[in-house]
């Protein structure tokens, strides 16, 4: 597959950026640093992958990207403005985030679920207007949901679960999607059906949609830019480029796993 070239494509506007960032968790008495000196620049309306080995960080920048954990240094800037800056109600306009594992009530519908992508937007009492109607619906209709909008969310597969929150994502319409491992516990054909959704999504919607995940061969031809999380570095290219630099030959231990540019797979090594 043609790689895709991003920075024609779509507009130069950046939407998310980092300065000098180093991530990680400290106490009283230390600091663990993640990773460091991390210059980001993402533009509008592109798909982006965010790989790494485990331990690597990769939830942890997605958390303080999305203001969900404290920095160690340096700034992001959500367009111009510094995300330290702006409360929990001007974030939550401006980026939706499917996290891992988060706490869900699956005794909600379908439609229900989705809906509470619009509580940025709605009063105290929760009231609905037409237009939040309207976005409910085209978020269910964008995420083939919308026969399913009665259904109760224990009942549906892990896949139609995952297209749930992403539609809650949508419904909550911000500029910025950022999902956390959205293929885990999934089969190849629904890891496939989703990463297509989402590309789907980018595409015709123009947002901006970063997710981490371990599927960096089913990603690769889908991506325009790939984060990779090694070393302590967050290195941020086009998939073309990253194969070409060697970053994904030295991913994993090399005495176990290779990497072939051509065929852009992993193979592991034969020691005999």
């Amino acid at each position: 597959m043609k790689e895709n070239q991003s920075n024609t494509k779509y507009s130069a506007k950046t939407v998310l950026k980092t300065e000098n960032l180093s991530i990680g968790y400290s106490s009283k008495k230390s600091q663990k640093i993640i990773a460091e000196n991390i210059a980001l620049n993402i533009i509008e309306g592109i798909f982006i992958g965010l790989v790494g080995i485990n331990g690597s960080g990769k939830s942890t920048l997605l958390r303080s990207l999305t203001g969900l954990q404290e920095l160690l240094s340096g700034s992001i800037y959500l367009e111009d403005e510094n995300i330290k800056m702006l409360s929990s109600e001007i974030l939550s306009k401006k980026i939706s985030v499917v996290l891992t594992g988060q706490a869900i009530s699956k005794n909600l519908s379908v439609s229900e679920l989705v809906a509470l992508g619009r509580q940025p937007y709605t009063n105290w009492l929760g009231k609905f207007t037409q237009e939040d109607i309207e976005i409910v619906i085209n978020a269910l209709k964008a995420t083939e949901l919308y026969e399913l909008k009665n259904e109760k969310c224990h009942t549906l597969s892990d896949g139609q679960l995952q297209r749930v929150l992403i539609a809650r994502a949508l419904a909550q319409d911000t500029d910025i999607i950022i999902l956390d491992e959205p293929t885990t516990h999934l089969d190849l054909h629904h890891k496939a059906s989703i990463l297509t959704l989402l590309k789907e999504i980018c595409k015709t919607t123009k947002k901006t949609i970063l997710f981490s995940t371990h599927d960096i061969e089913l990603v690769l031809p889908l991506c325009d830019q790939i984060i990779v999380m090694h070393k302590k570095q967050a290195l941020m290219d086009t998939p073309g480029n990253l194969i070409s630099k060697g970053i994904f030959e030295t991913l994993f231990p090399e005495d176990i796993i290779g990497f072939d540019a051509l065929s852009k797979r992993f193979f592991l090594k034969n020691k005999n």
